[in-house]
């Protein structure tokens, strides 16, 4: 059963050198899927001279940020696991994957990665960052359980392809499967709620232009959604139940 073997981790754990080698792999995969994600919505808003949204804007945002978290998992894969969202680690965390502590450690360096990208498209495109927010029209209920689905789709994906030890070959290609599934969410969900599936990418966003409107759905519904994920392959699917690791994937 996976819930004995969530574990809180060992306080020392939160400073050991490895650690924070994996938070800081956390801090730049974040930066990089958060710059060139938002980024592309920034260049968007500049072509169009912040036109309407058309098939177009939503198609371009879905090749950009699956190519961008493409890269970001793969950078981190090896070191962090290439979690670059807190409802991952909530997910691997549930699942018995990751200490408490660790996860702490990793959502923290998560959110700052997003602070510090959204502040630099800030600077270098003289721009406001667009923070995420509901079509008109969409629900807050609507909204919540459209991230619920969504991310479940996406750490269950990571938990297939990623974290599963029978995983074999099948981890070669867990960053295009995760980045795929992320696109193929936001040409879906983005015309509803933006299709976030992940706190920290609208934490950054949310900071810097100071709009915290239905911010909540950002983080409760990628959050329940994982946690979902965690829980059902590992008391379903996994083959073996392990002990909470202090590694990742």
């Amino acid at each position: 059963m996976p819930i004995r073997n969530i574990a809180v981790g060992r306080p020392e754990e939160a400073t050991h050198p490895d650690t924070l080698k994996a938070a800081l792999a956390e801090f730049i995969s974040t930066f990089i899927f958060v710059f060139a994600g938002s980024g592309s919505g920034i260049a968007y808003n500049r072509l169009t001279d912040n036109g309407a949204a058309t098939p177009a804007g939503l198609i371009s945002a879905s090749i950009a940020h699956a190519f961008a978290l493409f890269v970001a998992v793969s950078v981190g894969a090896n070191i962090s696991g290439g979690h670059v969202n807190p409802a991952v680690t909530f997910g691997a965390f549930v699942g018995g994957n990751i200490t408490f502590l660790r996860g702490i450690v990793y959502v923290i360096a998560q959110l700052l990665g997003s602070i510090v990208a959204s502040l630099l498209l800030a600077f270098v495109t003289a721009s406001t960052v667009p923070a995420f927010g509901l079509s008109a029209g969409v629900g807050v209920g609507n909204a919540l359980v459209l991230e619920i689905v969504m991310t479940f789709g996406l750490v269950y994906t990571v938990y297939a392809t990623a974290i599963d030890p029978k995983k074999g070959n099948l981890g070669i290609i867990a960053p295009i499967a995760i980045g795929f599934i992320v696109g193929a969410n936001i040409l879906l969900g983005g015309a509803f709620s933006g299709a976030a599936m992940n706190p920290a990418v609208t934490f950054g966003p949310a900071v810097v232009s100071w709009t915290w409107t239905n911010h909540w759905i950002y983080w409760a519904g990628p959050l329940i959604g994982g946690g979902i994920a965690g829980l059902v392959y590992e008391l379903s699917l996994s083959a073996t139940p392990r002990a909470a690791s202090t590694t990742d994937y």
